[in-house]
């Protein structure tokens, strides 16, 4: 059995409309405000690209703040320190050390990751989040230029540890993403709140 993880909402808190606000206040007074403006960052085709490795973050905050009206400088204080200011959810943290521990007994039990997720911010999480090394291997957007939820990152964490479609379990909060998954014969689990985790396991794997 092969479960796979998403970081952002899954395993890292990540909540982009209460970023806004926090940083972007002036321009998001509201929480509608705030998620729409987060949705015109997070959403576009620009930030999709710097997730895949092609666009460089100073080329994203550039064109973010042209785009949208906003200072250059604000836009970069948003964006530039996301990856030092993720904060793992200890929860979903808990739970993936229990399916390592897990993972001594049952020798076919296998973990992985999957993350849309920048190379700079990738480096980071790494350096700077022990657990990360519990993984048995994992996919970063932004290494290998694919993104979810384009198949084709998901055939490359497939073929590079030959894990077998109906023995993978995928978790992400984001449905397109789990959608994409099922439509490759893997166990696609929708993870709508982060607190669910323990839960949505515990009903799910065999």
């Amino acid at each position: 059995m092969n479960i796979v993880f998403d970081f952002g909402a899954v395993l890292f808190d990540w909540q982009p409309a209460q970023r806004v606000r926090q940083r972007l206040g002036e321009w998001a007074p509201g929480p509608q405000q705030a998620q729409a403006l987060a949705q015109a960052i997070f959403a576009h085709e620009d930030w999709q690209a710097f997730d895949r490795g092609l666009l460089g973050l100073e080329l994203v905050v550039e064109r973010t703040a042209l785009r949208l009206g906003l200072p250059q400088a604000r836009v970069h204080e948003l964006l530039a320190p996301i990856g030092h200011e993720l904060r793992p959810i200890e929860a979903n943290v808990a739970v993936l050390q229990a399916l390592a521990e897990r993972r001594q007994r049952e020798r076919s039990l296998r973990l992985f990751f999957l993350s849309n997720m920048p190379e700079p911010f990738a480096r980071t999480l790494e350096l700077e989040h022990e657990f990360i090394k519990v993984f048995d291997g994992g996919l970063f957007s932004g290494d290998v230029k694919l993104g979810k939820p384009d198949p084709a990152i998901y055939q490359q964490l497939a073929m590079a540890h030959q894990l077998e479609p109906q023995q993978t379990w995928f978790i992400d909060d984001h449905l397109p993403n789990v959608e994409a998954a099922r439509a490759l014969g893997w166990q696609g689990l929708h993870l709508s709140e982060p607190q669910a985790l323990a839960d949505l396991l515990r009903s799910t794997l065999p």
